[in-house]
């Protein structure tokens, strides 16, 4: 049966996650030495063109150079995990639940991080072996999603993916999401001190 145990490591000490969405190679890179140097460890490269395979290639290799893990994001069909491991990413991440895409992703050696929105989803996550969780879209879910998912699955971890930023991550977390999933927020010089002070708690 796959897991994702692995996430409980990597996201220790790690209340958020970046995600660079169709940003091209070279911003890619910057962004997420924006990133790495804010201190959050994981970065996440959607892979839905050619261009988004070139950035995870530029980005992985510059964060295993580092010792920090890039996965892959939007990995929605088996083609997609394929190119994401050739690629070098370290983990995979989808907007919703798959367990094809699961299976063919943990058999790869990349940890997979489904997309989950109802408490069907989160007990089909759960009883397959998989305790994280990537609750999309959070905007629109709402703060409260996750104390109400709390109750009837308290193992579940989720990270909050889908219009965040340093405005609306602190309400998250304290929510009860473990992880918080900023893109654009990285691109904003005013919002990188509020960024900065969520990750050093």
């Amino acid at each position: 049966m796959p897991t994702n145990h692995e996430f409980t490591e990597l996201f220790t000490g790690q209340p958020l996650m970046a995600i660079l969405r169709g940003m091209g190679e070279e911003k890619s890179l910057a962004l997420a030495e924006q990133a790495w140097s804010l201190g959050i460890g994981l970065v996440e490269i959607p892979v839905q063109t050619e261009e988004d395979l070139r950035a995870l290639r530029t980005v992985a290799a510059a964060g295993k150079s580092r010792g920090l893990l890039v996965g892959a994001g939007t990995v929605v069909s088996l083609k997609h995990v394929e190119q994401s491991a050739e690629a070098g990413a370290a983990f995979t991440v989808s907007p919703g639940l798959d367990l094809a895409v699961v299976a063919a992703s943990t058999d790869a050696g990349m940890p997979t991080l489904p997309g989950v929105a109802t408490a069907s989803e989160v007990q089909l996550a759960l009883s397959s072996g998989l305790t994280w969780m990537k609750a999309f879209p959070a905007s629109l879910l709402g703060a409260g999603w996750f104390k109400a998912m709390s109750g009837p699955f308290p193992q579940a971890r989720f990270v909050a993916t889908g219009g965040m930023d340093s405005a609306n991550a602190a309400t998250f977390l304290a929510g009860g999401a473990s992880v918080v999933a900023v893109g654009s927020a990285l691109e904003d010089p005013a919002q990188l001190p509020a960024l900065a002070k969520i990750m050093q708690g």
